[in-house]
């Protein structure tokens, strides 16, 4: 995938992946990998600056927690950020479903 096409786009995706809970920053990563079939494979200096930018707006809240028996800077969705998610969510189905309309419908005028 190519970079650019991220561009604008991380902050909603770490949101959206702390949707289900509270997880650590390398789990973040892998969630990512792993929700987007492999083709988002970001890297820690990447997604660690992105995360303590969100956490500088109050999007995310984070703590320290053991997580098998290593300690881990956790992250989790504040109310504010679960405000922003529900709101990107919504401009992402706006977004898509214009370009949709553009890229998706053939040649147009539509041809008989």
């Amino acid at each position: 995938m190519k970079s650019d096409a991220l561009r604008g786009h991380l902050d909603a995706l770490l949101l959206a992946t702390l949707d289900g809970g509270q997880l650590h920053g390398y789990a973040i990563i892998e969630a990512l990998q792993r929700r987007s079939g492999g083709a988002l494979d970001l890297p820690t200096g990447t997604v660690y600056p992105a995360l303590r930018r969100l956490e500088t707006a109050g999007l995310v809240a984070s703590e320290w927690s053991t997580v098998g028996g290593r300690q881990r800077r956790t992250y989790r969705l504040t109310k504010a950020g679960q405000r922003a998610l529900a709101a990107e969510r919504t401009a992402w189905r706006d977004f898509t479903t214009a370009i949709e309309g553009v890229l998706g419908g053939g040649p147009w005028p539509a041809q008989a």
